[in-house]
């Protein structure tokens, strides 16, 4: 993997969602007052969440190795591809619909931090829990989304 010479530290939390995908904590909302959660994201080849969604905290990502295409929405419902490499920053701003994949052919790890930190959070535990019990319903996952202020927005358009 073509990595940034940064090294983050192994140690940390590690959340695993659904499709291979994990989060290591880096920052949780509890320890910034609830502003930031922060976090490095690791995703293998074809994951990502599996549809377009919005969400009021912004977030931004810094490529750290590997390949991660974003799909980002605009107000005339638009959808541009961004493929963002190793040093590539993507900043997502609150209520913009997108969608982040891996659509490489090797393992892909970001940093990302949320802000407010606090939804994204709670949703990002949530969700890794339904993951924890099995393949969870659609309803299950809109019911978890919903609560925390995640609007699932169907497939990314062609």
């Amino acid at each position: 993997m073509d990595m940034l010479p940064v090294e983050l530290p192994s140690e940390g939390e590690t959340i695993r969602l659904g499709g291979g995908d994990t989060v290591v904590v880096r920052a949780t909302s509890a320890e910034t007052d609830g502003d930031l959660f922060a976090v490095e994201v690791r995703m293998p080849p074809g994951g990502g969440p599996p549809v377009m969604h919005r969400h009021a905290p912004s977030e931004v990502y810094l490529v750290l190795g590997g390949e991660f295409t974003f799909y980002v929405g605009d107000p005339e419902r638009e959808v541009r591809k961004v493929v963002a490499r190793p040093g590539d920053v993507v900043p997502l701003a609150g209520d913009t619909p997108h969608n982040i994949r891996n659509e490489g052919h090797e393992d892909a790890v970001a940093f990302s931090v949320h802000a407010p930190g606090g939804p994204m959070e709670g949703f990002t535990r949530a969700a890794a829990a339904l993951a924890r019990d099995g393949s969870p319903s659609m309803d299950d996952v809109l019911r978890v989304a919903e609560r925390h202020g995640i609007d699932l927005m169907g497939p990314v358009p062609d």
